[in-house]
């Protein structure tokens, strides 16, 4: 093999490594801001199933329960909330919840408005010319309360004005380390009739006292002025507590895309060094055969 292959080979062997050296970076980064973002997530869930708990109670307080958050109405225009990455390198993380919004956006005579989470969010719906009513890009990393509190504000007072008919959140929901599946989730308006099913009771409960006498105490709840108004003033506390938990379950799937793309791509790059440096070897050892072939050559030709 002629000698300015060699070279050639080793080049790309030195080349090889040095995107080896960063694609092992960015899965050790991608790992320790997986194990922040899954923490965060356990610290969040409680208060968001506690708030999810107490809506549900109320809501079935009456059976005539209604108020402007639980109104049907023709759904004509659409309000999507949509998260995906600041970054790319992330194996299909950004193309996969993209793809879902556009799937559930083909049959609409009006295109949705957007509230557009994270920069290759902003950037897409900006292309394609969508009607974005809020952007927010780098945020889901660093994501603040008073930020998911302006986004609920907008997405209820939206509704409540009867510009969009329907408000739903599409985000990228972490199931484990090797499975991230892109979520939508209806926001409003509320459906109370699931909730209602799973067995609440419209009556208060009785429950045995504590010293297990025969005595029974009944826990009453009274709603002031009236369970309508608690419910539509909690709203937009359970829309920033889903909004909020739904930012930390995409950055945290983001980081698990990202790691599995960047430990795959290092394995193939790893692969790649080995297969060149078989190739470097096999030429060098030629080289070295032709010269002492030529050695003795030469000797017999003088002998």
């Amino acid at each position: 093999m002629p000698k300015g292959n060699m070279k050639s080979i080793k080049r790309r062997i030195k080349s090889v490594g040095s995107t080896l050296q960063i694609t092992r970076a960015m899965e050790m980064v991608a790992s320790s801001k997986l194990r922040r973002a899954k923490a965060k997530a356990a610290i969040l869930r409680p208060y968001f199933n506690a708030l999810d708990e107490l809506l549900k109670e109320i809501a079935a307080e009456k059976k005539d329960f209604a108020t402007i958050f639980t109104a049907k109405r023709e759904v004509k225009n659409r309000l999507f909330i949509v998260i995906a990455g600041d970054r790319e390198l992330a194996g299909g993380f950004n193309s996969n919840i993209l793809r879902l919004v556009s799937s559930n956006s083909a049959d609409d005579s009006t295109p949705p408005k957007i509230i557009a989470i994270g920069k290759r969010t902003v950037d897409y719906f900006k292309k394609y010319k969508h009607d974005i009513v809020a952007e927010y890009p780098y945020f889901a990393e660093n994501v603040k309360a008073s930020q998911c509190a302006d986004i609920a504000n907008i997405a209820s007072d939206l509704f409540k004005t009867g510009e969009v008919d329907e408000v739903r959140i599409f985000y990228t929901a972490y199931i484990s380390a090797l499975r991230q599946d892109a979520t939508d989730l209806k926001l409003l308006p509320f459906d109370t009739t699931k909730e209602k099913a799973e067995g609440i009771t419209e009556k208060p409960e009785m429950v045995e006292s504590s010293d297990h006498s025969d005595s029974k105490i009944a826990r009453f709840v009274n709603y002031d002025p009236s369970p309508e108004a608690v419910f539509d003033r909690i709203i937009p506390m359970i829309l920033l507590s889903i909004i909020n938990c739904a930012c930390v379950e995409s950055f945290a799937s983001e980081q698990s895309a990202r790691r599995n793309a960047m430990e795959s791509a290092s394995d193939n790059a790893e692969e790649m060094i080995e297969k060149l440096s078989l190739q470097y070897n096999r030429a060098r050892q030629e080289k070295i055969t032709n010269e002492i072939n030529e050695i003795v050559g030469g000797a017999n030709a003088i002998s």
